[in-house]
């Protein structure tokens, strides 16, 4: 196929051999299958910040590090050289937070390089060595269910134990590979300690994930592994592994009414964002299949 603009530099350079095919087109980025040497590897192609439809950046961004004075002085007057520096912090992100949970244990695509807004990373394959499908688009059965369900579980806790929450994760976020579910798509990815956002973002991600896996195995839905999961990373008694349970014991005093609804209308705008976001993709992935 023709070579993308894009990829041309990377294969100029010899880091891809051949373009196979465009596995994805989304609204924040574009996936190619390529060829590098005798692998197959993903090539994801971030789209710039204007023709991206991530609504949500500055919630996410909070508590990133930058340890340059110059460019975190900038950034915060959003001059044209601090915007510059923003969107390259923000392509970086997920690079990073590869690199830093792949070394956690974390099961997510092995990274294998980052130029020029161009991600180079694993190819996730399913059993008959075809692009493994998102986790929407298979039907497992209770058994699977509640495996996958607790590998996925035990990977947001070995995430945060490495400083990182998903902020987004999701049934589109997760690929289920030949060997099981692998974590997907962390370009906004959030600093569990410097982010006022990190536990209520945990908490969607796990409630998320109860329910899809919940569909198959309806005992996961009495579990409460969020809660147990952040109360252990606050007493700073988390660790990688830790024997998780999916019980916790909630606080029976009184809270405040307004804090509740607030939090209750955060949830449903959420679910409008998340239900909005799934209608987006599958229009692409019709117009992916004309």
């Amino acid at each position: 196929m023709k070579i993308p603009k894009r990829l041309q530099p990377l294969v100029e350079d010899g880091l891809i051999d051949d373009i196979v095919f465009q596995l994805q087109s989304g609204k924040e980025a574009q996936v190619y299958v390529v060829r590098c040497g005798d692998e197959l590897r993903c090539a994801k192609i971030f789209k710039e910040a204007s023709k991206r439809s991530f609504k949500q950046a500055v919630q996410y961004q909070e508590g990133r590090q930058v340890r340059n004075s110059r460019r975190a002085r900038a950034m915060s007057k959003k001059t044209r050289y601090g915007q510059r520096e923003q969107e390259s912090a923000w392509l970086n992100a997920e690079v990073d937070a590869l690199y830093r949970l792949s070394s956690a244990g974390v099961r997510v695509p092995e990274p294998h390089g980052f130029v020029d807004g161009v991600l180079l990373m694993e190819m996730i394959v399913d059993e008959e060595g075809d692009p493994a499908p998102r986790l929407d688009d298979v039907k497992l059965d209770e058994a699977q269910a509640i495996e996958y369900h607790h590998r996925i579980v035990v990977d947001v806790a070995r995430m945060l134990c490495a400083g990182l929450v998903h902020g987004d994760l999701s049934e589109f976020n997760v690929l289920v590979g030949r060997e099981g579910p692998v974590i997907i798509d962390l370009p906004q990815a959030v600093d569990a300690a410097g982010n006022n956002n990190a536990s209520r973002m945990l908490l969607r991600d796990v409630d998320n994930m109860r329910r899809s896996f919940g569909r198959y195995a309806p005992s996961l839905l009495d579990t409460d592994y969020g809660l147990e999961i952040w109360s252990l990373y606050e007493a700073g008694e988390l660790y990688p592994d830790y024997p998780l349970t999916g019980v916790f014991n909630r606080d029976s005093t009184s809270v405040d009414v307004s804090d509740l609804l607030e939090v209750i209308e955060d949830v449903r705008e959420e679910e409008e964002e998340r239900r909005r976001r799934e209608q987006e993709q599958d229009e692409e992935d019709r117009d992916l299949s004309q």
